[in-house]
C-alpha cells in the first residue's frame, strides 16, 4: 500500500513549529506540532484532514507546540459532525468490498463483523497522543468550548513505568490496521528522574477503553471543584484528578445536555443562582419565574411550588481544576507499517489442493484454512517472503538538555522496533541540529534518511502565500499601508552545506514509505517570490492606482478640514488591522485582531486571534516588533468565541519575554499594588477569559504573575449606570462571602481607568452570546475610540461612543445577506455604519468579513434631510440592576457554544452544516466576484475596509476612499483563475491548491 509523510509546515513566523501528514488511501495522520496557524497553513497547502482520527503530538505540552489544537478539535468536530450520513454510506460499501474480496457477503455474521471494523475506520472520534498536561489543557476551555458527536480521547505519555502485565516485549505503543507506534517520551538531562531506558507508560492506561463521565468520577449527584476529597473509594487521588479532567474532556466534545431541557424541582431546592421556570397554569406554557427566590430579602410565596430549572453542564460543574505543574517530558516516535505479506504462489495452492475462490482469499489474508484433504494449510505455505513494513522516526528535542536521554533510549538498538525504519525526521530547538552529538549520531545511523528541521536550517519563508501575495498587490495599488511581509529565503551559510544523507526541511517536501524509501525534493514548495507576484498584476490596476496616489497627493481642502477636527495627535494614531476575518482562519483573511497604537501612550489589541503574535511578526521588523511589544498596555478581549481570543496566550508570552526576560513577579509581591501605569499590561475581559488564563498557568509559565487581570462592568445608559473597572475576583471566591463582605471585598478590588492611563473607559452589552462587551476608550489628549467586537447594532453602543474618533466596527455580511446577520447576532456593512454615524464618529474602520472581499462601500454624500436611515440599531442588553463591580452578568447555565457557535459563521453541529477546511473565497450570497455597494453618509465621516497587514494612520483613512475603483479591478483580476503547475508524490501533474495531493 503506498504511503507518504509530507511536511506542512516548518518553524516560521506563520507556523512556530513542524507539522507532518502521514498519508494512506483510507486514513491520514497528523504528527509534530499542532501550533498556532497550523490550521491555516493546511488550508494553505490545501490538505484535507477530514480522514485525520489520530494525532501524534511531539515536543512538550506548551502554546507553541499546542496553541492551534483547540481551534482545530473544533472545526473538526464541526465538519465531522456534519458528514455522519456519509460516513455511514461509506461504512457499508467498504464491507461489501472486503466482503467480496473475502467471499463472505452471504455469511451475515462475517458482513456485520466487516461493517463494525469499517465503523472503526470512519468514526468521528478523534484520538491525541501528547506529551503530560494536554488533558489539563482543553480542560480549562470547559467555559468557551462545546461540541456534540466527536469523542475525543487523550493519551498523555510520560517518561518512566513499566509495561503491562502481560504485554509482549518491545509491543508497539499503541497500532491499528496501517501503522504501529512506539513512543519515547524523554525528560532533560538537568531534570530528576527515572532511567530514560525504562519503557513508556501513558495516563490514557488508567481507563484505556471507558471514558468515565464526570458523574462516575464523583459518586453523587453534584461534582465538588477539584480540591474535593470526596471521591470514589476505588480511586487513588492520582487517578481521581486524572480522571476528572479527562471527564471534562469528554463533555467538552460527547456531551448529550442540552440547554433546552428543563428539570422539575421545588423552589426551595433550586441552587442559586440560576434561572427559573414556571408552567402557566391556564395556558400550559412556560414562563420566566420574577418571583423572590430563597435566601433572597422577601419570603417566597410557597417553598413547595413546583418550578422548572436547567441542570447545570456537567463540565461548568468543576469550578477549579486539580493541580498540576508545568511538564518537562518532550516525546517523539517511531512509526512503522505494518510487515508486508509476500505475493500469493497459485500454483502451490493448487498443489496443497486448496479450493480457489473464498479459502485463497483467506490465505492471503494471513489466515489457515484446511484443503480437499482435511489437511491445515498455512499462509507461509503458499505465500513468498514477506517484508517489513518501512517507517521513519519523528524527534522533536527543544534544547539541547534533552539530546542525551534521546539518544540513549535501547529502541535505537531494537531490530524489532527498528527493522524497516528508513528515516528519520528531526524537529530541533535553537543549536541542537548543529550539536556534535546528533552529527555523530546521523553518521552512525547513515543508512537512515535524515530530513532536519530547526531554526538554524529552515528560513523565515512565507508560509501564507495566498494572504502575502494579496498584501503585496495592495502594496502596488497602496505602499503607504501596505509592506511586503517580513521574511527571509536566505540560509546561513552554515545551513547550506548538509551531511550526505540529510535533508533539509522545505514545505511540501515529502518522503515516501512505500512501496519503497525516498525523499523527494521536487515536490517542495518553492518560497514566494515577490518580483513574479507583482508581475502578475494587471497594468490597468497600475495605472488605475497611479491616479489615486496623485489624487491623494492634491488632497482638497475638505480633506484638510477634516483632519484639522481630530483630537490632538489623533492623526498620527495608527491602526493595524492583523486579522480581519470570521469563524475560520482562511487563506486570505485571519481571524480577529487588532492592533492600536498611541503616540505617547503606548498600544494596544482589540481581541487577539489565533496566531495573532504570527500577524505581528510579518508585519513588523525584528526592531520595531519589540518595540510594540514594549508599548503594549491592553489586551482587550470583546468576547469568549475562540476566534477572538486563542491567540492571547502567545502574545502574553512574547510580551513577557521581551519586557520581563521570562522572569516572573517575585513571591509575596502583589501586582496591584507594584503594577506600572506606563509599562504594564492589563488583559480586559470577562471572567471567562481570567478563569481560563489562571488554570492555563498552571501547565506553562507564559507571564500571568505579571498580568493585570481586569474586569469591566456594563453601563446602562439608559439608566445612567455606568461602566466600573475593577480587579478580577474568582466567583468561587465571591461566593463563600456573606453579602457585606462581598461588598467589601469588591469596593477593596476597584480600579480607576488611569491605571491604564486612560481618561474613561466604558462598555456595554451587546446581542451577539454571554458576556459580549463593546467598548469605548478614551485617551488623555481626547482621542476616543469605539470597538464593537461582534454584535447585532447596539443603541447602548452608540450612546457610550458619542464623540467617538473612529468606530471600529464588524460587518460580517453584506447588505443582501440581512437574514443571515440577524440569526448569527453580526451586523452588516450598513448597520456597521449606521452605528458609527450615530456616535458622530469622524471615521470607520470595517472589519470581521465573512469572505475574503467586502463590498467596497462607494460613499454618497447628502444632506441630513435627504439622507435614509442606514439601518435601526437594537434595545440595550437587558443587564440587571444590582452592584457590578469586577464580576457582572447572570451565571452561564450552560457552554457558550450553545448559544452562539465558537465559530460564529458556523452552524452548530447538530445543524449539519458541511464544514471543510479549505478555502471560501466565494461569498455565501453565490457571488464570487467583488462588488461595490453605494451607501448614503450624511456626515463627513470617512471609511475604510480593512484587510489583513494594513496599516493606517487615522489621518490618512480619507486616502483609502479614493482606491476603491482600483481595489475592485484588483480584485476583478485576481478571481481569474491562474494555475501554477507542479508535480504530485505519484507524479502526475497538478495545479496550485492541490500541492501533494494530501
Amino acid at each position: 500500500m503506498r504511503s507518504w509523510v509530507q511536511v506542512l509546515s516548518t518553524p516560521t513566523a506563520d507556523t512556530q513549529g513542524t507539522t507532518l501528514l502521514l498519508h494512506f488511501d483510507n486514513k491520514r495522520y497528523l504528527i509534530g506540532s499542532l501550533g498556532e496557524g497550523t490550521q491555516r497553513a493546511c488550508v494553505q497547502m490545501g490538505a484535507r484532514l477530514l480522514k485525520v482520527s489520530e494525532c501524534f503530538i511531539t515536543g512538550r505540552t506548551e502554546w507553541r507546540n499546542i496553541g492551534g489544537l483547540i481551534g482545530m478539535i473544533l472545526t473538526l468536530a464541526d465538519a465531522t459532525s456534519s458528514s455522519a450520513a456519509a460516513s455511514n454510506e461509506e461504512v457499508v460499501k467498504k464491507a461489501r468490498l472486503r466482503g467480496k474480496k473475502l467471499g463472505c457477503l452471504e455469511d451475515k455474521g462475517k458482513m456485520r463483523q466487516l461493517e463494525e471494523e469499517a465503523k472503526k475506520e470512519t468514526s468521528s472520534r478523534l484520538t491525541l497522543f501528547s506529551p503530560p498536561n494536554l488533558n489539563h489543557t482543553l480542560a480549562t476551555a470547559r467555559r468557551f468550548v462545546f461540541r456534540k458527536g466527536m469523542p475525543v480521547d487523550v493519551h498523555e505519555i510520560r517518561e518512566g513505568g513499566g509495561k503491562q502485565e502481560g504485554e509482549e516485549e518491545w509491543a508497539p505503543y499503541w497500532a491499528d490496521g496501517n501503522i504501529k507506534v512506539w513512543a519515547m517520551s524523554v525528560l532533560p538531562s538537568s531534570a530528576t528522574a527515572t532511567s530514560t531506558t525504562t519503557a513508556t507508560e501513558s495516563v490514557g492506561s488508567l481507563s484505556p477503553r471507558k471514558k468515565r463521565s464526570i458523574d462516575e468520577v464523583y459518586e453523587r449527584e453534584s461534582v465538588p471543584d477539584g480540591s474535593s476529597k470526596d471521591t470514589a473509594k476505588s480511586l487513588t487521588p492520582k487517578e481521581r484528578d486524572q480522571l476528572t479532567v479527562k471527564a471534562v474532556v469528554s463533555e467538552m466534545f460527547n456531551s448529550s445536555w442540552r440547554l433546552d431541557t428543563l428539570h422539575e424541582t421545588r423552589l426551595d431546592s433550586i441552587t442559586l443562582p440560576a434561572t427559573v421556570f414556571i408552567r402557566n397554569a391556564e395556558t400550559n406554557k412556560i414562563e420566566k419565574y420574577t418571583g423572590p427566590l430563597p435566601g433572597g430579602r422577601q419570603p417566597v410565596p410557597d417553598p413547595h411550588m413546583t418550578v422548572l430549572v436547567r441542570k447545570p453542564w456537567p463540565g461548568a460543574l468543576i469550578e477549579s481544576l486539580p493541580a498540576t505543574e508545568p511538564a518537562k517530558e518532550s516525546v517523539s516516535y517511531i512509526i512503522r507499517n505494518h510487515t508486508q505479506r509476500g505475493r500469493f504462489h497459485p500454483e502451490r495452492a493448487v498443489a496443497l489442493k486448496v479450493e480457489k475462490g473464498f479459502k485463497w482469499a483467506q490465505l492471503s489474508a494471513g489466515n489457515d484454512v484446511q484443503n480437499q484433504d482435511g489437511e491445515t494449510i498455512t499462509p507461509a505455505m503458499v505465500l513468498g517472503d514477506s517484508k517489513e513494513g518501512a517507517g521513519l522516526a519523528v524527534l522533536d528535542l527543544p534544547d539541547p538538555s534533552y539530546i542525551d536521554g534521546l539518544l540513549a533510549r535501547p529502541e535505537w538498538r531494537e531490530p524489532k522496533v527498528m527493522a524497516g525504519i528508513g528515516a528519520a525526521v528531526w524537529i530541533c530547538g535553537q543549536g541542537v541540529a548543529t550539536d556534535e552529538r546528533i552529527v555523530k549520531f546521523m553518521r552512525e545511523f547513515e543508512h537512515l534518511q535524515h530530513v532536519v528541521s530547526s531554526p538554524e536550517h529552515c528560513p523565515n519563508n512565507i508560509t501564507l502565500d495566498s494572504a502575502a501575495a494579496a498584501t503585496v498587490r495592495l502594496r502596488q495599488v497602496d505602499p503607504a499601508r501596505y509592506t511586503v511581509p517580513v521574511h527571509n529565503n536566505e540560509l546561513p551559510e552554515e545551513a547550506r552545506v548538509l551531511p550526505r544523507g540529510v535533508h533539509r526541511a522545505v514545505r511540501g517536501q515529502m518522503v515516501e514509505l512505500e512501496p519503497s524509501m525516498v525523499v523527494h525534493a521536487k515536490q517542495a514548495i518553492p518560497p514566494l517570490s515577490i518580483p513574479d507576484t507583482e508581475a502578475e498584476t494587471s497594468p490597468d490596476v497600475i495605472e488605475e492606482a497611479k491616479k489615486a496616489q496623485i489624487a491623494i497627493q492634491e488632497a482638497d481642502e475638505a480633506t484638510r478640514k477634516w483632519v484639522d477636527t481630530l483630537p490632538q495627535g489623533a492623526s498620527n494614531a495608527e491602526i493595524v488591522t492583523l486579522g480581519t476575518g470570521s469563524a475560520l482562519p482562511s487563506k486570505y483573511r485571519n481571524v480577529s485582531a487588532t492592533l492600536l497604537r498611541v503616540p505617547g501612550w503606548g498600544s494596544m489589541l482589540f481581541d487577539c486571534g489565533e496566531n495573532t503574535l504570527g500577524q505581528l511578526k510579518r508585519v513588523f521588523p525584528a526592531a520595531e516588533l519589540k518595540e510594540v511589544l514594549r508599548e503594549l498596555r491592553i489586551i482587550w478581549i470583546s468576547h469568549m468565541h475562540a476566534d477572538h481570543h486563542l491567540g492571547t496566550v502567545g502574545v502574553i508570552k512574547a510580551w513577557y519575554e521581551e519586557v520581563h526576560g521570562c522572569q516572573p513577579l517575585p513571591a509575596g509581591t502583589a501586582l496591584k499594588d507594584s503594577f506600572n501605569t506606563h509599562n504594564g499590561l492589563a488583559v480586559v475581559s470577562e471572567p471567562a477569559m481570567q478563569h481560563w488564563l489562571s488554570e492555563y498557568a498552571s501547565v506553562e509559565d507564559y507571564g500571568l504573575s505579571r498580568l493585570a487581570p481586569l474586569h469591566v462592568s456594563a453601563a446602562i445608559p439608559s439608566k445612567n449606570v455606568g461602566s466600573k473597572l475593577g480587579w478580577f475576583i474568582p466567583p468561587s471566591t465571591l461566593a463563600a462571602l456573606s453579602q457585606s463582605e462581598r461588598k467589601e471585598l469588591l469596593a477593596q478590588n476597584v480600579a480607576s481607568p488611569s491605571i491604564l492611563n486612560l481618561v474613561d473607559m466604558q462598555a456595554v452589552a451587546v446581542q451577539h452570546c454571554h458576556g459580549a462587551r463593546a467598548v469605548s476608550l478614551t485617551f488623555p489628549s481626547g482621542f476616543k475610540v469605539s470597538y464593537s467586537g461582534d454584535c447585532r447594532p447596539s443603541k447602548a453602543f452608540v450612546e457610550i461612543g458619542k464623540g467617538t474618533t473612529v468606530c471600529i466596527h464588524e460587518a460580517t455580511f453584506d447588505d443582501d445577506l440581512q437574514g443571515d446577520a440577524q440569526a448569527k447576532q453580526h451586523s452588516t456593512t450598513s448597520e456597521a455604519l449606521g452605528v458609527a454615524q450615530g456616535m458622530g464618529a469622524r471615521g470607520c474602520v470595517l472589519t470581521h468579513f465573512s469572505q475574503r472581499y467586502q463590498k467596497m462601500p462607494v460613499l454618497e454624500r447628502v444632506g441630513v434631510a435627504d439622507a435614509e436611515p442606514t439601518t435601526a440599531v437594537t434595545d440595550d442588553v437587558t443587564m440587571a440592576d444590582g452592584e457590578e463591580l469586577s464580576n457582572p452578568e447572570d451565571p452561564l447555565e450552560g457552554p457558550l457554544e450553545e448559544v452562539a457557535a465558537t465559530f460564529p459563521d458556523q452552524q452548530t453541529a447538530s445543524e449539519g452544516q458541511k464544514v471543510d477546511l479549505s478555502d471560501r473565497n466565494a461569498s455565501s450570497s453565490g457571488k464570487t466576484g467583488p462588488e461595490a455597494v453605494k451607501l448614503k453618509l450624511a456626515s463627513d465621516m470617512k471609511v475604510c475596509v480593512a484587510f489583513d497587514y494594513m496599516r493606517v494612520k487615522v489621518g490618512e483613512i480619507p486616502q483609502l476612499e479614493k482606491f476603491t475603483p482600483t481595489l475592485l479591478k484588483l480584485f476583478a483580476e485576481e478571481e481569474k483563475p491562474k494555475p501554477v503547475a507542479f508535480e504530485n508524490a505519484k507524479g502526475k501533474k497538478g495545479k496550485t491548491g492541490q500541492r501533494g495531493n494530501v
